[in-house]
């Protein structure tokens, strides 16, 4: 076989480009049925900041190639991705965010039109929100007078300036700039392709708004955009959605009609006493989401007693790394970076362990895997998470990437193929070399590089 061919078939093997028709339903439009939305979850994964890479770049700030996460992400047959675009202050990198993010989200839907991408907009805004202006369609939106001003923050948060659930300038939902703001942001987004939204901690936004009015007003304003804007003309809105520790809900609704599409909620891992850095899950444990999950009618217009939701591998800090008894932590890390620090080979038995656990607890829960995810007091000190296999490309991921494919049965995607794929093959050297390919079989060199054979252009 030629240099030529065999980068064509790995790369055709990298992509998982299969030619079938997909098993699973993942077809929605302005409504999502509850077979779809479950079929997303089922292939639910986190990776944090996905869409913050610039894709002219052969690296990012982290020494990943960002080519090597879309290999992951559409090899695996990840459906529903997480937090891949989002802000925790530093709200002046918005516009670049937004410009490298719109050729990726269009990167991944030319590779898989089903792919679900999610931002998040949380419950942290810092001081240079001012630097953003608001766009008139905003004072529009909420029938106020055009003017040229930015953003303030002390309009956006509360009054009282105390921080809630120890963070500083946390938005109250209650003023009319935090939700000028979280509709600002979130369209901002729809714009670029995204289909969902992640709110954060609710609770600690709402301390001003106890019938959730604001909340309804705002999101109903977001939906009603998505309506016109969006992919798939809806943007489907979840939230951590915690029961408390009393034997509650966890969710929000009124009037018997839930707030969110779907739940969400840290895994809440328990330490195993007296056995160093091992942990179990738990259905009665901290406050856990399992059996917990609130029900009512969706925004979709479908009933359930339980709203299914995902648990995710959260990421809060440490407390005394190596120690124990310091609930929500593990052994004094976060979940991500309790994770983590395990060794390989039981960090992926315990993901397989906690797969099976999630779904044998509760009907409605997803476990959504770990992908992307910063991590705090890891031993080292390494700072971010990657599920992918170790390799030039990712040289510190963490080898969870086999894992995840064998607990969601595939080596691969089946990507529609009722249009061509055309993606730009990026240089990987700015030399006035010839394009071509090198001796160890990558090509290089500006302009497309067509696979005339499926009519796709592969990407490297």
């Amino acid at each position: 076989m030629s240099k030529t061919n065999q980068l064509r078939w790995s790369l055709l093997t990298c992509y998982g480009l299969a030619f079938s028709a997909q098993a699973a339903d993942y077809r929605f439009d302005s409504t999502i049925s509850r077979v779809v939305l479950e079929n997303y979850l089922e292939r639910s994964i986190t990776f944090t900041e996905l869409l913050h890479d610039d894709l002219k770049q052969a690296r990012n700030g982290r020494g990943v190639d960002p080519r090597d996460n879309i290999r992951f992400l559409v090899g695996a047959g990840a459906k529903f991705v997480g937090r891949a675009i989002m802000l925790w202050g530093g709200e002046n990198n918005l516009a670049t965010f937004l410009a490298r993010a719109k050729p990726f989200v269009d990167t991944l839907h030319k590779l898989d039109p089903d792919m679900i991408l999610q931002c998040a907009v949380f419950e942290y805004v810092s001081n240079r929100v001012e630097t953003i202006a608001i766009p008139p369609r905003v004072f529009t939106e909420f029938g106020l007078p055009v003017v040229t001003r930015n953003f303030r923050l002390a309009d956006i948060i509360y009054t009282d300036g105390r921080p809630r659930g120890g963070l500083p300038n946390v938005p109250d939902m209650n003023r009319l700039e935090a939700r000028m703001w979280f509709y600002f942001l979130s369209t901002s987004y729809i714009d670029i392709g995204i289909e969902a939204i992640h709110f954060g901690q609710v609770g600690l936004m709402d301390h001003n708004d106890p019938g959730h009015a604001a909340w309804i007003e705002m999101m109903t304003k977001v939906r009603n955009y998505a309506r016109k804007n969006a992919r798939r003309h809806m943007v489907i809105c979840d939230a951590h959605t915690s029961p408390g520790r009393s034997g509650g809900k966890g969710g929000y609704a009124v009037g018997g009609k839930l707030l969110f599409d779907l739940h969400s909620f840290p895994m809440r891992i328990a330490e195993t006493a007296g056995q160093p850095y091992k942990a179990t899950l738990k259905v009665v444990w901290s406050d856990a989401l399992y059996r917990k999950s609130l029900g009512g009618i969706t925004p979709s217009g479908w009933s359930c007693t339980s709203l299914p939701y995902i648990v995710e591998f959260d990421n809060f800090g440490s407390n005394g790394p190596g120690t124990a008894g310091k609930d929500p932590f593990v052994w004094g890390w976060d979940e991500i970076t309790w994770f983590a620090q395990t060794p390989e080979a039981e960090r992926n038995a315990w993901l397989r362990y906690a797969w099976k656990w999630v779904h044998d607890s509760d009907a409605v829960a997803h476990l959504q895997m770990p992908g992307e995810r910063v991590m705090s007091g890891f031993p080292g000190g390494a700072n971010w998470y990657w599920a992918n296999t170790k390799s030039a490309a990712c040289p510190n991921g963490f080898n969870t990437e086999a894992t995840i494919k064998e607990i969601w049965g595939t080596s691969g995607v089946t990507i529609r193929t009722d249009r061509p794929v055309e993606l730009r093959i990026l240089p990987l050297r700015s030399s006035g070399a010839l394009p071509g390919f090198t001796a160890d079989g990558r090509w290089h060199g500006p302009g497309w590089k067509p696979y005339a054979a499926k009519r796709f252009m592969i990407p490297e």
